[in-house]
């Protein structure tokens, strides 16, 4: 670095700037590739371009010197220097202060070399940005750590981590393709909460100083979007971040990307297929409908079962569990299955946990596993015939859940009811419980058509389709600060 820094002094004290304003660029290094990729080897053209780049390779011998440039995320060009043609004091100038890293600009003819590389032949070259630190070893690969604390430079010399910031643009074009040719309606909705509500889970917290307000971060974008299809928005959806005060493992991250889609006079059945019509779009967009995963292979063309929950953990642990089975045999159960449980529980969460420890890991196929019990989600439709379960199911791929569906709870009554025993739990301490959201509730009583919505973590289809951890499907992952 001190070396690189005198470098930029001596080009400042010759009156050569070495961060200009403008290159002239006349090509990208991509329509140069595009428009002259034809020529043969030892072909040469008279037309004079002007590219940019980043040095990533650079290879000097007496009288020629050869560099290849990088751009955007990852086209490449040689450009070569010679003697005979920029000269004497251009060659030495680009021998003693060009770097790695450097950003240069190259006016010259378009050639393929005698080896057929496609090439940039140098008259002149200039400092575009002078890079004051050394890149990191293009051969070596970085560790897990530097790669997502410095993912400027994991994009600069790692070819897959640009091309997962490709494959999750490619993901969210094909899930906006697939709801707006549905017609669906994309919106926004408030980052900022008074209140709030739409999942369980611990919120992030902050002040806004104009109205004197304590405010939340949203867990959810529930709330918002059920009250636009109160409205007459009848079909709608928000790809947006959400913010939920919770662990941060290989699975989990604090801030993710989350659609939300709400269908009025939809239910469980049709968001589920309208989620399998999505999945479909970005397995279509991003690779194969035949998915490798640490799990064995998925097939996306297969059939999607639906499982119940109580008959699959009744199987898997060979007793009988339904509605009706006891706090205590549950908590049994999940000792002797070394399921770790809080025991003040009650049984519909403890069902979960099992359900989730046991039979969840073993699912490969998409399976739409549904008729969870009641405390799964506050505000899933239940069933007329027996409340204590609801009109739910999350989608599960190689034994994770991939998203969430229901038929949503529409009766502000019930709703009311609903809520504000979520809000005494709060009272009593428990930080994912909701609150009650008096406006919610008032939008509800103005008539909501039947609707059902689903939500499905962007962060982790992409995981599912790439096989990465979360960490390296977000672009700038949270990390604990640096010592």
């Amino acid at each position: 670095m001190k070396v690189r820094r005198e470098k930029r002094d001596r080009l400042l004290a010759s009156g050569a700037a070495p961060y200009p304003v403008s290159t002239g660029r006349t090509h990208t290094l991509e329509t140069i590739r595009e428009s002259w990729g034809h020529l043969e080897a030892g072909e040469e053209t008279d037309e004079v371009v002007t590219v940019a780049g980043r040095i990533v390779f650079v290879r000097t011998t007496g009288k020629l010197a050869f560099a290849t440039l990088q751009e955007g995320i990852g086209t490449r060009l040689q450009v070569m220097l010679s003697l005979a043609e920029v000269g004497e004091e251009a060659l030495a100038a680009f021998k003693s202060d060009a770097d790695l890293g450097d950003h240069i600009s190259v006016t010259g003819r378009v050639i393929s070399s005698r080896r057929g590389e496609l090439s940039v032949m140098a008259t002149s070259w200039a400092m575009v940005s002078k890079a004051l630190r050394p890149l990191p070893v293009l051969h070596k690969e970085l560790s897990e750590e530097s790669r997502v604390r410095q993912r400027y430079a994991d994009l600069i010399v790692r070819q897959e981590a640009r091309d997962m910031v490709r494959t999750k643009a490619a993901v969210l074009r094909a899930v906006r393709a697939t709801l707006d040719g549905e017609g669906f309606i994309e919106v926004e909705t408030p980052v900022l909460q008074l209140i709030h509500g739409g999942a369980a889970a611990r919120p992030f917290g902050t002040h806004m100083n104009a109205f004197d307000q304590d405010m939340s971060l949203r867990i959810a974008l529930e709330l918002n979007l059920k009250k636009a299809v109160v409205g007459g928005v009848d079909k709608i959806y928000e790809m947006g971040r959400i913010f939920r005060n919770e662990g941060v493992d290989a699975t989990h991250s604090p801030e993710f990307t989350m659609l939300e889609a709400y269908e009025a006079y939809g239910d469980q059945t049709s968001v589920a297929e309208l989620t399998r019509r999505i999945y479909l779009a970005v397995a279509d967009a991003v690779g194969s409908r035949q998915v490798e995963t640490d799990r064995g292979v998925v097939d996306l063309d297969g059939e999607w079962r639906w499982l119940s929950v109580y008959p699959a953990l009744s199987e898997a642990v060979g007793q009988q569990i339904t509605p009706d089975t006891s706090r205590d045999d549950l908590i049994a159960l999940a000792k002797a299955r070394e399921v770790e449980i809080d025991q003040a529980w009650p049984a519909g969460k403890i069902v979960m946990e099992l359900f989730g420890e046991i039979v969840e890991p073993d699912i490969l196929e998409p399976t739409f596993v549904h008729d969870y019990p009641a405390e799964a989600q506050p505000l899933a439709r239940r069933h007329d015939d027996d409340p204590r379960l609801i009109h739910a199911w999350d989608l599960i791929i190689a034994g994770v859940e991939r998203g969430t569906g229901f038929t949503e709870l529409i009766d502000p009554v019930i709703q009311r009811e609903v809520l504000t025993a979520q809000s005494l739990a709060a009272a009593a301490g428990d930080p994912e419980a909701m609150q009650l959201d008096e406006d919610f509730l008032r939008a509800l009583e103005y008539g909501a058509p039947p609707m059902g919505g689903i939500g499905i973590g962007i962060d982790r289809m992409t995981m599912f389709f790439t096989g990465a951890n979360i960490r390296e499907t977000l672009l700038f992952p949270h990390l604990k600060p640096e010592a």
